[in-house]
């Protein structure tokens, strides 16, 4: 199962009940954090969420409401006691963009790894991945993709006759090769055709595009900018690069998502949940998303 928790959905500046950017993804006992902005910390703790054990943090421009909070949570995960390595990965300028940080955050007692994301993306024990998604900014931005496979179903009578013993049987459902004497037994030989998994995405700050779309294609979840809430702002919010309402839930329509967040909201929207009608009447599936909001996504238990 994957859980992902928004701690801040605010754009540009902070409001009294609305953090400036980040969400929060767990699965199997790892997490990842999606950009850092100024609050991330505190709008963790109202949402009973930790981030001490983060394997990466993720991030999608380096625009400050974006990024603010990041000298200050590697400081604090630090006095956390945190000595492993922490990877922190963007789009094109990290290199700069960290050399920045770097003294601001001060010593550490762990290391930070900035590695912009490439093609091949990251992978984690289980086969969990995460790509990065070009977006449409007007500064060098990317949104991000997460996938959890989901292995075959695992087949008794196939093990038994490759004689596997039953203490292997859990490491190749995990989708693991174990070694036997008479050599290595793979999951492909003893699971069926692998089954649906769970996708999230991220989308950062970005007009609509073609990659967010095809990314997007049929995701438990996508957090998508919706910085303009009225249509006669379609013209502003391509300049700068955003979404309004309407564009998303078209866009999450299009790609078939099986649910809309829709998130990072000009200070102007005092009450995003005002213009959700109009929003669900286009994508049904279509919710906004708020400070603390939570949701964890399973496997589909009907699947053969």
């Amino acid at each position: 199962m994957v859980t992902v928790t928004l701690l801040g959905t605010a754009a540009t500046m902070p409001l009294p009940q609305r953090a400036l950017t980040a969400a929060l993804l767990s699965w199997q006992g790892h997490s990842l954090l999606f950009d850092c902005g100024e609050g991330t910390q505190a709008a963790a703790m109202r949402a009973g969420v930790g981030l001490s054990r983060l394997e990466a943090i993720c991030l999608t421009h380096y625009h400050g409401d974006h990024v603010f909070g990041l000298p200050g949570l590697l400081q604090t995960i630090g006095c956390q006691g945190r000595t492993r390595p922490l990877l922190l990965t963007g789009p094109r300028g990290l290199e700069q963009f960290w050399s920045v940080m770097r003294v601001l955050a001060g010593p550490l007692p762990y290391q930070v790894l900035p590695a912009e994301m490439g093609s091949d993306g990251l992978w984690f024990e289980g086969g969990a991945e995460v790509r990065a998604i070009p977006t449409r900014h007007r500064v060098p931005s990317q949104g991000y993709q997460f996938l959890l496979p989901r292995a075959g179903r695992f087949d008794p009578a196939r093990a038994r006759a490759l004689g596997v013993p039953l203490k292997y049987w859990k490491q190749l459902q995990q989708g693991k090769a174990v070694q036997l004497p008479g050599g290595p037994v793979v999951p492909q030989q003893v699971c069926g055709p692998a089954r649906r998994g769970i996708k999230v995405v991220f989308s950062g700050d970005t007009a609509p595009c073609p990659a967010l779309e095809a990314a997007a294609r049929d995701a438990d979840l996508l957090i998508c900018d919706a910085t303009y809430a009225e249509d006669e702002l379609a013209s502003e919010a391509a300049k700068y690069g955003h979404s309004t309402f309407r564009q998303s839930a078209e866009l999450a329509v299009r790609a078939g998502v099986r649910r809309l967040w829709l998130a990072h909201y000009s200070p102007r929207i005092e009450d995003p949940e005002a213009f959700l009608p109009l929003v669900q009447s286009i994508c049904p599936a279509a919710e906004c998303g708020l400070d603390g909001k939570s949701i964890t996504l399973r496997f589909e238990e009907a699947e053969p």
